[in-house]
């Protein structure tokens, strides 16, 4: 198989089947699924033992202790069985060539990097009671850009832009220096490069993007924008936004260090 598609997920089975029916419309069909659970939810469970999958499909959890998504990602590593590894998060819905779009640009050298649009609730609600109405996103948001966007963030970042058509040299000026933890891509030997996820951090975000960004850029790779290209839309929900200041100093720490190959990660030291 050409991808293996990470989904990391915590106890919400009405946005995870957004997400997979999101799956059945990709134009690139050879890849497998990993649903990486931080918890081990017995609804998550029944959920996906009766959700008709297309592709292969491994679900794992791990005890409900806290934010542990690193380690997750990292147990889903590790159980991958493709070389090139995506990964978005459960609240995220795809544009039909996401997939495509990653493998498209996919090199060992490289990361990529992608970013999102965040959909209002009425726009969310409309993917959560229909995911037919996935189809119809792109013209909708078209509409959001020109005429008002409403309660919609960041919709440029919704709209896809063929690399192959006479406006493909977009995408190529709208440069990415940093990812966004549910729209990025990466191969296993890359990953596996800096040891995977650094399990140091336990609380969310910082350790699930901004850390990987300097880690992977100290070990020499080169990022790679899939702006407009890998297109993803984030289903309105409340943020549980918490302080950063412990992770960033963690983070600090380990930069001043150069230690870009995390000691508690993939191996553990």
């Amino acid at each position: 198989m050409k991808a293996s598609l990470i989904i990391a997920i915590y106890n919400n089975i009405r946005f995870l089947k957004a997400v997979l029916d999101s799956l059945h419309y990709q134009t690139e069909k050879d890849f497998e699924i990993i649903i990486a659970e931080d918890g081990e939810h017995a609804s998550v469970k029944e959920f996906i033992d009766k959700y008709p999958f297309e592709q292969p499909m491994q679900h794992l959890t791990q005890k409900d202790e806290g934010w542990r998504k690193n380690q997750a990602m990292n147990r889903a590593i590790q159980a991958s069985r493709a070389d090139w590894l995506i990964f978005i998060d459960g609240d995220c819905v795809l544009h039909h060539r996401f997939i495509e779009m990653h493998l498209r640009y996919a090199n060992e050298n490289h990361v990529l990097a992608g970013k999102r649009v965040k959909l209002d609730k009425t726009t969310s609600n409309l993917i959560l009671d229909d995911s037919s109405f996935i189809q119809c996103l792109q013209k909708r948001l078209l509409k959001k850009l020109f005429f008002g966007k409403g309660h919609n963030r960041y919709v440029e970042e919704g709209i896809f832009i063929s690399p192959d058509n006479i406006f493909g040299f977009i995408p190529k000026i709208r440069t990415l220096n940093h990812f966004t933890g549910s729209n990025m891509s990466f191969s296993k030997k890359a990953i596996y490069s800096i040891n995977g996820f650094d399990e140091d951090y336990l609380l969310p975000a910082v350790g699930e993007d901004y850390d990987l960004t300097w880690r992977f850029t100290a070990a020499g790779f080169k990022h790679i924008s899939v702006r407009n290209l890998a297109v993803q839309y984030h289903l309105q929900h409340l943020e549980n936004w918490v302080n950063q200041d412990v992770n960033m100093e963690i983070c600090r720490k380990k930069q001043l260090e150069n230690k870009f190959f995390c000691t508690n990660g993939l191996v553990k030291k």
